[in-house]
């Protein structure tokens, strides 16, 4: 299986949060399985840090990365491209790109978002 980790579930799995439910953290943790994070989740992650809602800064999760079995996505020019055809259920552009990266690299992705189920790429709940 292909994982794409949403903010919150990378954050979650990196914090060992509770949040984070054991299927989820199966998956995560299962070597069969191949698990991702998008480069814009440590943008994400910087700017909350940068005004306060967060502790830590998306190089300090990136540094955490480095002793994971998690691998960073890029942003491509057909990543961009997918945003063109992409449904607009709710305002989050960041969810909008990682919606737009798992579809087209056909990747399942962990979210606590239900908002994100709406657009038809598979995702499995974080808390599960």
């Amino acid at each position: 299986m292909r994982l794409l980790l949403d903010t919150h579930a990378l954050i979650w799995w990196l914090e060992d949060s509770p949040h984070l439910g054991p299927v989820s953290r199966a998956l995560i943790a299962d070597a069969d399985n191949d698990v991702l994070v998008s480069i814009v989740s440590l943008w994400e992650i910087t700017i909350k840090w940068r005004v306060g809602k967060l502790a830590q800064s998306g190089s300090h999760f990136a540094e955490l990365l480095d002793d994971q079995r998690i691998d960073l996505l890029p942003v491509t020019a057909e990543h961009i491209r997918a945003l063109d055809t992409l449904a607009f259920h709710h305002g989050d552009p960041f969810d909008h790109l990682i919606l737009a990266q798992a579809e087209r690299e056909r990747l399942m992705v962990v979210t606590s978002d239900r908002q994100m189920a709406l657009y038809g790429v598979p995702c499995i709940e974080a808390a599960k």
